[in-house]
């Protein structure tokens, strides 16, 4: 793997976890006090509305058609669908505002642009399926929280697990939070990109883990845990920065390039590998010292019989 970093340099990482720690927990009460005053601003996919899908018969374009509907007073998600001469609207619902209303303003606004638009689509989603979803959305994500503290527990050490499962936490509090406080639309493919940061958070912690673990068994019993943290978290470091900056090109050209239809699922993918990298690093590992892991903890007890063992034999 690139180096980044000269051979024998150390880190130290957790000289600042305390300030770090203090930064990560303001941002999620923040972004909890947003959350509880502020509110989502839930997609048709939760709350439910009408979706208007319009064929025009040459490629046309958005902030036209933008623009007509505004003039007719309808506001919604507008965006092409299939093909640069389909349309699709999704209006939420309003007090006085049915099916039927939207159609016509829609159908007007279109003609307005080319007499020869056709409706392809009109219906309904009822808010019954939209509580469903949310429902079904917020088991997922603690379902799998606690599956992942399951199975660090097993694999490592309870500490880990905690910190592991603390950290993911704050990430996913974070990413719900920026989109509580710029009002930003949360629909299912948003949801599908926090569970994409649960996963691609947890693939960090387990790196940085495994080789915390590794290094308890090869460092000299004298090394401090902090030490074994800063030692561990800059080994891992170069593999950190090629993932999470691959990644970010990515994802930063979905955010540019993406247009209106990804933009939400780009933008919390964009927050959740950002913090969840930094979360990795730190809220993790410090909660593991929190919560007062040792060396022992981590070394199978074979290993620790036989360094024991042999301590004895040079004495």
């Amino acid at each position: 793997m690139i180096q980044f970093i000269k051979s024998g340099t150390v880190i130290p990482f957790m000289r600042i976890k305390g300030l770090v720690e203090i930064v990560c927990v303001a941002m999620v009460v923040a972004s909890i006090v947003s959350m509880c005053v502020r509110g989502l601003n839930w997609g048709l996919d939760f709350t439910g509305g009408i979706v208007v899908e319009t064929e025009f018969p040459q490629n046309i374009d958005l902030e036209q058609v933008r623009d007509a509907y505004a003039a007719e007073g309808i506001e919604g998600a507008t965006q092409h669908f299939g093909t640069a001469k389909d349309v699709v609207v999704r209006v939420a619902p309003k007090e006085g505002l049915d099916q039927q209303s939207v159609t016509n303003k829609v159908m007007r606004a279109s003609r307005s642009i080319d007499e020869n638009v056709k409706l392809s689509r009109s219906e309904y989603v009822g808010p019954a399926v939209g509580e469903e979803l949310v429902q079904s959305g917020i088991l997922a994500i603690v379902v799998s929280l606690i599956a992942i503290l399951a199975y660090i527990a097993f694999r490592f050490e309870w500490r880990m697990a905690t910190g592991a499962v603390i950290s993911l936490t704050y990430d996913v509090i974070v990413v719900m939070g920026v989109f509580s406080f710029f009002l930003i639309e949360y629909d299912l493919t948003v949801l599908a990109s926090v569970l994409t940061v649960v996963g691609y958070s947890l693939n960090d912690k387990i790196v940085v883990f495994d080789r915390i673990r590794e290094n308890a068994t090869k460092l000299s019993r004298s090394t401090s845990m902090e030490n074994l943290f800063d030692v561990s978290l800059t080994q891992t470091l170069a593999r950190t920065i090629i993932t999470s900056g691959t990644t970010l090109i990515t994802v930063v050209s979905l955010l540019i390039f993406g247009g209106e239809m990804i933009y939400g699922f780009a933008l919390a993918l964009f927050v959740g590998i950002i913090f969840g990298t930094i979360s990795s690093i730190y809220v993790a590992s410090t909660w593991a010292l929190i919560l007062g892991i040792k060396r022992v903890n981590l070394v199978p007890k074979k290993i620790e019989k036989k360094e024991t063992d042999g301590m004895e034999t040079m004495d």
